[in-house]
């Protein structure tokens, strides 16, 4: 491949130039209400005793900063992916994500839902409202995602076909609810999930990848995969590549900003040295997502109103 990696974040721009791309999707992105924003930050500042290695947060920067490091790396569209750890909060963090993507054209509207009796109701709310992806995380929620509480909400979104960013992998830490099992069980009660396995679904890379090849619907999002810091972790066998080749179409790029611990170029050179071409890279960088939310021209590249 003659098209040279993102050297920095500063050099992001040119690579996806050279691809022929008008930006990036990521559909891995948080903007969390400021309290909590703070505890997850916390949380990953003393991550060494929750994974063993330090986890130094790449972008822990007030809102407006983070939004504008966003514009110059040119990331069109992304999502904000709010997610509770615990009854009582779904609602209120589906009213602070819509108030957030109506301030900010470049925001996927997003939702995000709890195993609660009210989850019908908020969710129905939040998709009347335009909400445009739902976040679920089973291992912060420690929650099946086969719930019966959920039975309608999954039901709902299966008929509006709206992608549902799910964190269910064993990665980096593994939960009584995470690994493909549940999904698996979930696909086959809803087989028309709009579902975006985030992180590839590590560590069970395999598995989530037969979900995959085997469901219409599900997609995979690169969130810090091939990295070298999850590379030290949770390693990808490289005999999967020709499988993950063969999903061109059903990868999307995913990045965790800003909770990473190195800079964002490096996720895409990470994307680049698994040597798939630069058909596979137009996909996943861009088309793919565009694809599954609908976007046919990029906001303008500063983001703002």
């Amino acid at each position: 491949m003659s098209l040279r990696p993102p050297v920095d974040d500063a050099d992001v721009p040119r690579y996806w130039q050279e691809l022929g791309l008008p930006g990036l999707v990521d559909v891995h992105v948080h903007f969390l209400p400021e309290r909590v924003q703070a505890k997850v930050w916390q949380y990953f500042a003393d991550a060494e005793a929750h994974y063993g290695a330090p986890w130094p947060v790449s972008y822990a920067l007030p809102v407006d900063e983070r939004l504008a490091v966003l514009a110059g790396l040119g990331v069109r569209a992304f999502p904000t992916l709010p997610y509770p750890h615990k009854a009582g909060m779904g609602a209120w963090l589906n009213d602070q994500a819509a108030a957030f993507a109506r301030a900010h054209p470049q925001v996927l509207h997003s939702a995000t839902f709890y195993p609660e009796p009210e989850a019908p109701v908020y969710v129905a709310a939040a998709l009347d409202a335009g909400a445009r992806v739902f976040k679920v995380h089973v291992q912060v929620g420690d929650f099946d995602p086969r719930d019966e509480l959920l039975l309608p909400v999954w039901e709902r979104l299966e008929q509006t076909g709206t992608p549902v960013v799910i964190h269910c992998g064993s990665g980096p830490l593994r939960g009584e609810h995470t690994g493909p099992a549940p999904m698996a069980g979930l696909l086959e009660r809803f087989p028309r999930l709009q579902l975006v396995i985030a992180h590839l679904g590590m560590p069970e890379y395999a598995a989530f990848l037969e979900l995959a090849e085997t469901y219409e619907r599900v997609h995979l999002d690169t969130t810090m995969f091939a990295t070298d810091f999850t590379e030290r972790l949770m390693p990808f066998d490289r005999a999967l590549l020709p499988r993950l080749a063969a999903l061109r179409d059903k990868v999307v790029l995913g990045s965790d900003f800003p909770t990473i611990p190195y800079p964002y170029a490096h996720q895409l050179a990470a994307l680049h040295r698994l040597d798939l071409g630069e058909d596979w890279l137009r996909a996943v960088l861009w088309e793919n997502g565009a694809r599954l939310f609908g976007i046919d021209q990029p906001p303008p590249a500063d983001g703002l109103r």
